[in-house]
């Protein structure tokens, strides 16, 4: 513990799960699981971060059809169950706790990133705007996603579940459902993307639904203790657009969320009205983690304020894999190199030195 930060430094019950600091690192996508598969470059890159109370993998897919970027895993299969696997038994030797973030892309996502036989699918057969990056042919403009009839949503939420138990078998301490950053399930959220006339549109109410029930689906089948959610209310990510009723939305998923048992809330704070970070927080009445360019001091005043119970950072934990260390004594953080953000190789992904003061 330091001092100067003693909430941040301090240890933390979430659920049953004893977390050393309050530390937790972000998901981000690195795009080094070739064949969408984690391979010992994944392992070290988590091992190295263990230090972090929480970590919070890369966007995983829970299906074929959810693999929309070039070379991100997938938790659905035999060998992506053992290439998770060595991820966390590393991370655990390193005395560190580990979730996997579930992220099924839906209609973010191009054809050409997609294995044989999957598609693009998406709440309505509403084209993204912009372009997707593939290996195979550089930029492609997004295409018109396939929309999920009604009939198959239990099968598409069988398959997160599905994915949940392979966490589970593969060693992670919890699942992070992604409905966030406008991937599948805020797909479901936002009438940018949803325009169904059956009980998974219209409404809020009716738009909140796929996440509910998909929320309860999983922790049903591995524990309210080890399901958490990332939300991002206001995010415009993926071509969504922030509606009328969108403080009221999810002040009431944060409501529904709390009946539903889940462990935490990871909440990005994209601008939004002001209170509403306190509104959600009081309506979930569970661990909050919020997320947005925190500083350590930031981060000490927004836990001692009672805004969250932890906080998570991103970027810096890319250049820093002793990150928390150098928060700890106030030492210069490494700037990241954009240009490896995504790419494939060990260059700017394990390759950053530790402090060595």
């Amino acid at each position: 513990m330091t001092q100067e930060y003693p909430i941040l430094f301090s240890p933390y019950m979430m659920g049953n799960l004893s977390l050393k600091n309050r530390i937790v690192m972000a998901p981000m996508t690195r795009s080094r699981a070739i064949g969408n598969v984690p391979n010992e470059l994944v392992v070290k890159y988590y091992s190295q971060r263990a230090n972090a109370g929480l970590l919070i993998t890369e966007g995983t897919s829970p299906s074929p059809d959810g693999l929309g970027y070039c070379r991100i895993p997938g938790l659905y299969s035999p060998g992506q169950v053992a290439g998770w696997k060595a991820v966390t038994d590393a991370v655990h030797a390193n005395g560190g706790k580990i979730f996997v973030q579930l992220m099924h892309t839906g209609r973010i996502g191009h054809a050409l990133n997609l294995p044989e036989g999957a598609k693009v699918v998406a709440p309505s057969a509403i084209a993204a705007p912009g372009q997707m990056y593939t290996d195979a042919q550089g930029m492609q403009n997004h295409p018109v996603p396939e929309e999920i009839p009604t009939g198959e949503i239990p099968a598409l939420i069988a398959e997160f579940v599905h994915s949940s138990r392979c966490a589970i078998e593969a060693g992670f301490d919890g699942v992070e459902i992604h409905a966030a950053n406008g991937y599948l399930p805020m797909q479901f959220l936002n009438a940018a993307a949803n325009q169904r006339t059956d009980h998974y549109g219209g409404s809020h109410q009716n738009r909140n639904r796929f996440v509910l029930e998909l929320a309860e689906a999983i922790s049903a089948a591995i524990g309210k203790e080890k399901t958490g959610i990332r939300l991002s209310p206001f995010s415009n990510a993926g071509g969504l657009l922030p509606g009328e009723d969108e403080s009221a939305q999810y002040i009431a998923l944060a409501e529904d969320l709390k009946k539903s048992g889940l462990v935490y809330i990871h909440l990005l704070t994209f601008p939004m009205p002001a209170g509403m970070v306190e509104e959600m927080h009081k309506a979930f009445g569970g661990t909050f983690i919020l997320n947005g360019g925190y500083t350590a001091a930031r981060a000490e005043a927004d836990l001692e304020a009672g805004k969250a119970e932890l906080i998570s950072f991103g970027r810096p934990f890319i250049a820093n894999p002793d990150f928390v260390q150098r928060l700890g004594k106030n030492a210069e953080l490494a700037n990241p190199d954009q240009a490896t953000f995504f790419s494939p190789g060990e260059k700017g992904y394990i390759d950053y030195p530790a402090f060595a003061g």
